[in-house]
């Protein structure tokens, strides 16, 4: 299903009504950046949300503009007895801020929805999520909903995982991380695969993700085949904690680009 934009003046006017309304075509055609194509399919996934639902809220840039929006309309009184589940400290901080209830996975361990981006996806709504650092929570909560809602803008499409050629985040422990870097560069050595420690651009440390952990960004110059055989290699080495592939996860996958928004559902 395709849904065309409307015009509008400024990212300020954007609502989930405004965004999602028919074509003008006695208007010229509006250039949206790629925040504003996130924040309407962000706006999009909101709408499978429902009163008394335990939802896991996401994390980024793309996820960020959906539980804006989910505070909104709690305040608004669209919405009431949500409860949130955020996905990395940073979600926490934000649901807070807007007043979002919040609980977790020991007291509410089925999740109704979860909204969240993805760093690529691939034909099969297959996901590639974690260059944020966000991972491992984004996959135990995400792994527990009955409905996943991924949001991301066209530039996110991939015919296959890795295809962008930017990073597949694998979390590990600290631990002779070299070693493990090693091993993973190696599991993937067919595929041009170069293995490197995620770092903070400002002073070079060792990112550090919300459970003490650090991340190797892996590099592929080409497809890495089974992306299930593929999976289980990186699980099966000690000392990974988990990877950045989200495979047959999606429900859902809502896609802003030039000509509207597309919604693709299993």
């Amino acid at each position: 299903m395709a849904i065309a934009y409307p015009h509008f003046f400024g990212s300020d006017k954007l609502t989930a009504e405004v965004a999602l309304m028919g074509p003008t075509p006695s208007l010229p055609p509006v250039i949206l950046t790629q925040d504003e194509l996130k924040k309407i399919a962000a706006y999009k996934a909101v709408e499978f949300v429902q009163s008394g639902m335990v939802l896991g809220l996401g994390t980024g840039s793309t996820a960020k503009h959906a539980v804006d929006r989910i505070g909104q309309l709690l305040i608004q009184g669209k919405l009431n007895n949500i409860i949130g589940i955020p996905t990395s400290k940073k979600t926490h901080e934000q649901a807070v801020s807007l007043g979002i209830p919040l609980s977790d996975l020991d007291s509410h361990p089925v999740v109704d929805l979860a909204i969240d981006g993805a760093d690529e996806v691939d034909p099969y709504m297959n996901l590639v999520k974690g260059r944020g650092g966000s991972l491992l929570r984004e996959k135990m909560i995400e792994s527990a909903c009955k409905k996943f809602v991924v949001i991301v803008d066209e530039s996110k499409l991939v015919q296959h995982l890795g295809g962008s050629g930017l990073a597949m985040p694998v979390e590990i422990v600290p631990f002779c991380w070299k070693f493990s870097a090693q091993r993973l560069e190696l599991l993937f050595k067919e595929s041009g695969c170069v293995a490197k420690l995620r770092t903070y651009s400002e002073n070079g440390e060792p990112f550090v993700t919300d459970n003490g952990n650090y991340i190797i960004d892996l590099y592929l110059k080409k497809d890495i085949g089974d992306l299930k055989a593929a999976s289980d290699a990186i699980l099966r080495l000690p000392g990974v904690v988990e990877h950045g592939m989200f495979l047959g996860m999606a429900t859902t996958v809502i896609v802003a680009g030039e000509l509207g928004v597309r919604v693709k559902s299993k």
